[in-house]
């Protein structure tokens, strides 16, 4: 389809991607809808934690919503995806990826940008369930790789998987963490860095012969960490063989289903690659939105509603 033209025009301050950026991260607040937490177990051996929103009225639709790296189904951008979701009618699984919950999860794996069996685990439980005649998928950055990667995938959807949305996605990995990495973007890094290496120390104390105190100690970058563990841990060679294999940006030609990209042109998290442009003119079910201003999941938008909420909705009130 051809490139979406963007109305998004948001007040000068907001014009900024950095501090679109930061505000939603750091504070912005989001009245919590009520959760119901519900643990389902992989064929692993491993768990998800679900945490379910209900819409007032009866419905038979149901979005699963997806967080980013070393997010939760807490974060504000996904309370706010929520709550616009049951103000439409909308059920809403909102999923914590494998260790995003509170708790860490049993195997030394973790979750990573392209574990899309986790998602089909959600998807075929929510199915079980036979109360959902139409599923949509809504992911953020690394959340919203998955969801694209997953219906670009060569398997069998599930008949009520009607659309998709991912916002702020890196579609290439690699042109992701190569902009993460410069100097510009040196406060994000240091904070996922530590982050994950905090649960990474976690998971020595669980499986002390997998990982040394002094490899951790040797860890400077992202993809330092991606090398040592989520490459490792989850059956990649390296760290480059995992930004390879789990970009959907290779998984987008495939894609039969209504699916919308909103990325920002200010998005210091994305690299050129990021911005499937040849890709989503070459595929009819494509519709990629790149508003000059937003950020990396930010999109302020008036009375606490972004502009990705208010967008997602009309995109499917359009597509479904």
């Amino acid at each position: 389809m051809p490139i979406l033209e963007s109305s998004y025009n948001p007040s000068f301050l907001f014009k900024s991607g950095h501090f679109s950026t930061l505000y939603t991260g750091l504070f912005r607040s989001v009245e919590k809808p009520a959760q119901q937490r519900e643990r389902i177990y992989l064929e692993d051996g491993d768990f998800l934690d679900l945490d379910w929103s209900f819409a007032s009225a009866k419905t038979t639709k149901v979005a699963i919503v997806l967080h980013g790296l070393e997010g939760n189904a807490q974060r504000p951008y996904i309370l706010g995806a929520v709550q616009q979701l049951l103000r439409n009618n909308y059920s809403v699984c909102a999923v914590n990826l494998r260790g995003c919950s509170g708790e860490t999860n049993i195997l030394y794996r973790s979750y990573h940008s392209g574990a899309t069996e986790d998602l089909e685990a959600v998807v075929q439980h929510i199915v079980k369930l036979n109360k959902y005649s139409e599923i949509i998928l809504q992911g953020f950055s690394l959340g919203g790789n998955l969801v694209l990667k997953y219906v670009g995938e060569k398997r069998v959807l599930s008949k009520e998987i009607k659309a998709v949305v991912g916002v702020s996605v890196p579609c290439s990995l690699s042109s992701s963490l190569c902009e993460l990495l410069k100097p510009k973007n040196v406060l994000y890094a240091t904070n996922f860095k530590k982050r994950l290496i905090e649960k990474l120390k976690i998971k020595q104390e669980q499986f002390p012969d997998k990982v040394t105190t002094s490899e951790i100690k040797n860890i400077k970058t992202l993809k330092d960490f991606d090398e040592l563990y989520t490459s490792r841990a989850n059956g990649f060679k390296n760290a480059l063989d995992y930004y390879d294999k789990a970009s959907c940006l290779q998984f987008l030609p495939d894609i039969k289903i209504p699916t919308l990209i909103l990325n920002a042109k200010n998005d210091s998290f994305l690299g050129e690659a990021c911005y499937p442009v040849e890709e989503t003119k070459a595929n009819s079910n494509l519709f990629l939105e790149i508003p000059l201003y937003g950020g990396h999941v930010g999109f302020y938008g008036d009375n606490n509603i972004t502009y990705a909420e208010k967008r997602v909705v009309k995109f499917l009130e359009e597509q479904v």
